[in-house]
C-alpha cells in the first residue's frame, strides 16, 4: 500500500482502553442509574456509529438502561440496530427512546443526568488529582483513576520508522489534555497542527474533515488513516468520496473492541482496505 501520510487512531491503536474509557462508561452508568449494563454493549454502540465521543456513549447507554426500566422492549442489540438505522449517534438513541409512551418518555428524561454521567466518567478515568487539575472543582468519587491501566500498543521501533518514512498524524476523539498523557506514554511527540482532538473539530468521526484538512496541511496524495473502529474506516471513505484530489486509505487494527475473524468481517463489510493484528504491523503494510 503505497502511501505519502499516515494518520493513526489513539484509543485501541496506541494504548489500550478496555480497562480505561470503556471501563468508565461501565461503571458511570452503573453509579448513576442504579444498573450495570453488559460489556459487549460499549462495542455495540460503536458499531451502531456516531459514537467516537465516549461521554456521548454513556449517555446513550443511560438512556437504554432508563427506556427499558419504563417498559422500552428491546435488548442492546435491537436497541443498538435501530440506533444504526437511524443514522448513529446520541439523537439517533433518543429518536428509539421516543417509542415510549410520552409519560414514559417524560420519566426517562427527569431521570438522564448528562452533568452527573460526565462528572463521575471524568472522575472515575481521570482520578481525583487529574481531575482536580483538568476539570477543576471536587470529583463527585475519589479514584485513583483508570487513565494510569492504558498499555501501550505501539513499539517504540514502529513509530520511529513510520515517522522517518512517512508524514504522521493523529485523529482522535479524546480530549486534548488526554491525547497528550495518552501520546507521552507511548513516546510519540505529534505538533498541534497534525493532530486533531475532540477540542479541534466539532463533526466528530466519521466525518471527514479533520482528516482531509490533515491531508492537505502534509500535502499528501495518497493517506492511510488506521483506527481500532468502523467508524474510522468510514472517515476514510467519507474522506475519499469528499476529496477527489486524493485517495484515502481506511485500515481497521483488531486490538480495540473489535477481533477476530469477526472482526474482520465487519471492517471489511464497512470497507476497510486491510486489516491488521496490531498497528505493528503498518510497518510491513506501507511503503
Amino acid at each position: 500500500m503505497q502511501v505519502d501520510a499516515v494518520v493513526l487512531d489513539i484509543d485501541g491503536v496506541l494504548v489500550d482502553v478496555a480497562d480505561s474509557y470503556r471501563r468508565a462508561i461501565l461503571e458511570s452508568v452503573d453509579r448513576v442509574c442504579g444498573k450495570p449494563i453488559d460489556p459487549a454493549a460499549v462495542q455495540a454502540f460503536k458499531d451502531a456509529g456516531g459514537f467516537n465521543n465516549d461521554w456521548e456513549l454513556t449517555d446513550a447507554a443511560a438512556l437504554f438502561v432508563l427506556a427499558r426500566r419504563e417498559g422500552l422492549r428491546m435488548d442492546i442489540d435491537e436497541f443498538t440496530d435501530r440506533v444504526r438505522e437511524l443514522g448513529g449517534g446520541l439523537d439517533a438513541a433518543k429518536e428509539v427512546v421516543g417509542d415510549l409512551p410520552r409519560v414514559a418518555q417524560a420519566r426517562v428524561r427527569d431521570q438522564w443526568d448528562r452533568d452527573a454521567l460526565r462528572e463521575t466518567f471524568q472522575a472515575l478515568y481521570l482520578g481525583s488529582e487529574l481531575y482536580r487539575e483538568l476539570e477543576g472543582g471536587e470529583p463527585p468519587v475519589e479514584t485513583d483513576g483508570y487513565i494510569h491501566d492504558e498499555p501501550t500498543l505501539v513499539d517504540p521501533e514502529t513509530i520511529a520508522d513510520l515517522t522517518a518514512r512517512f508524514d504522521v498524524g493523529v485523529l482522535t476523539g479524546r480530549p486534548a489534555a488526554e491525547a497528550d498523557i495518552a501520546l507521552e506514554r507511548v513516546g510519540f511527540d505529534v505538533p498541534d497542527d497534525r493532530r486533531f482532538t475532540m477540542d479541534d473539530w466539532e463533526e466528530g468521526k466519521p466525518h471527514p474533515r479533520a482528516l482531509v484538512e490533515l491531508a492537505e496541511r502534509f500535502d499528501a496524495e495518497r493517506v492511510a488513516f488506521a483506527g481500532d473502529t468502523l467508524d474510522d474506516v468510514r472517515t476514510a471513505r467519507n474522506a475519499d468520496e469528499a476529496d477527489a484530489t486524493r485517495i484515502y486509505y481506511g485500515i481497521g487494527v483488531l486490538t480495540g473492541g473489535l477481533t477476530g475473524d469477526s472482526g474482520r468481517e465487519k471492517f471489511a463489510e464497512s470497507g476497510a482496505d486491510a486489516v491488521v493484528e496490531d498497528v505493528n504491523e503498518l510497518v510491513d503494510l506501507l511503503e
